[in-house]
């Protein structure tokens, strides 16, 4: 989803800088193609955040918008998931969200306000077997963002958070590794359960956070926008 958050937010106007855990070849290209610049952090170090937003800043400028789009996840029966395990999750979703939104606040403040969009997930809406550190780091990233957005909105900084339901990308092979069955196999699956009989699309989440971002947008502050196709429609 990174990518496709990368090429909207480019076709908007904005200058992109865009992470990974390694300068990838890939990275590297997604870069060029929207005219913007590649860092490498790998946010499992508590202090790869801010090392990477002053990489950032010290490159562009202060940051007006973070797309927090970073996840790691892993999947297995609550009873054998190890508590090393479950940090790792938790760390690289929520610690290291909080890190990033701690070192952006001041350059926001100084350009007088800014945008942040978290990418949680619908999982930590409704939960998910096997999923107990995804989804709880996930649930973690909602009740962060909807403080976030009372306590910053006074100072300009809109904090929201997009909600992905499934989504069509490599993330599936996890889940269709822990289910025993094929990549096509898990996309049927749950496009089944979906009311539009598809999985969603990355361009589909990158045009709300499009919106989310959008200077323009100035009173939408601790939301959850829901992107699944239909398949849960209750308060966020």
């Amino acid at each position: 989803m990174g990518g496709a958050h990368a090429r909207r937010l480019a076709a908007d106007g904005c200058t992109v800088a865009v992470a990974d855990r390694t300068l990838t070849p890939a990275l590297r290209e997604l870069a060029w193609e929207v005219g913007g610049a590649a860092f490498e952090a790998d946010l499992a170090d508590p202090a790869a955040a801010a090392d990477l937003v002053g990489q950032v800043s010290g490159h562009l400028g202060d940051v007006d918008v973070l797309v927090a789009n970073h996840a790691h996840m892993t999947m297995g029966a609550t009873a054998t998931v190890s508590a090393d395990d479950f940090w790792s999750v938790v760390d690289v979703n929520l610690s290291a969200t909080f890190a990033l939104v701690q070192a952006v606040l001041p350059g926001m403040e100084r350009r007088g306000g800014g945008r942040v969009v978290v990418v949680a997930s619908e999982w930590g809406l409704t939960g998910w077997p096997e999923a107990a550190a995804y989804a709880a780091s996930k649930a973690g990233l909602v009740a962060l963002v909807k403080t976030l957005g009372r306590e910053l909105g006074p100072r300009g900084v809109l904090v929201n958070a997009v909600a992905p339901g499934v989504i069509d990308t490599p993330q599936l092979s996890v889940d269709a590794a822990a289910a025993g069955v094929s990549d096509e196999q898990v996309r049927a699956d749950y496009a089944a359960l979906t009311p539009l009989r598809r999985i969603g699309t990355p361009e589909e989440v990158a045009a709300v956070v499009s919106l989310l971002a959008d200077p323009q947008l100035g009173s939408v502050v601790g939301q959850v926008v829901q992107v699944n196709g239909g398949t849960t429609r209750g308060r966020a």
